[in-house]
């Protein structure tokens, strides 16, 4: 009868070790799909930002153009290219700090952009018609990248919170991970014409 109790007993560790391994095996497998996703969000806002001094040039050569549009994007490029998280390391606070310094860029971007409306001698030179058609392409796949992050970091974050893989999360430190989120306000639509309604 002890013989018996001792086979079960051992059965029941080894069942539980390959439990373990394999919900620790999924874990590491989610979360370097995360840190892939990561780093492609990454590599697609450097590409951003090392068409920014082509732009920049670019403008530079063509059109007396405002000096503080021009300082404004170096600036923000400058500021978002210091700050560098770590995939290791993401936090909703990292996350946000690193999409706060991304969206300056963006917005400095965009003034350059509607600036260059006034420009005419600027917008037909071919090299800022290709450099804004790359700048162009680069948001959607920041977009897409983002969006490709998001759905890695759901997926390891409900792997990681099913039963009983979220026992093996909490004994070998697999935190659940951010996402990225919308910047405040877009989930409101723009306001049109008069607050009564009219045109």
């Amino acid at each position: 009868m002890k013989k018996y109790t001792i086979w079960i007993v051992l059965g029941v560790i080894v069942l539980l070790l390959l439990m373990m391994k394999n919900g620790y095996n999924g874990l590491v497998t989610s979360r370097e799909s995360v840190k892939t996703a990561w780093g492609n969000v990454q590599t697609q806002y450097q590409r951003r930002s090392d068409l920014i001094p082509n732009l920049v040039s670019t403008v530079k050569a063509v059109a007396e153009f405002e000096k503080s549009t021009l300082t404004d994007v170096i600036e923000a490029r400058a500021k978002a290219t210091s700050i560098n998280v770590n995939a290791d390391d993401l936090t909703p606070e990292k996350i946000q700090q690193y999409q706060q310094a991304q969206n300056q860029i963006s917005t400095a971007l965009g003034r350059l952009l509607a600036v260059s409306e006034n420009y005419p001698q600027l917008r037909a030179t071919e090299s800022f018609k290709e450099l804004q058609a790359q700048l162009e392409g680069t948001e959607n796949r920041i977009s897409e990248s983002r969006r490709q992050f998001n759905l890695a970091t759901q997926e390891y974050n409900t792997s990681r919170s099913r039963f009983p893989r979220v026992i093996v999360a909490n004994l070998f430190n697999f935190p659940s991970l951010p996402y990225f989120e919308a910047d405040k306000g877009t989930e409101n639509a723009p306001k049109v014409g008069k607050d009564d309604g009219k045109f």
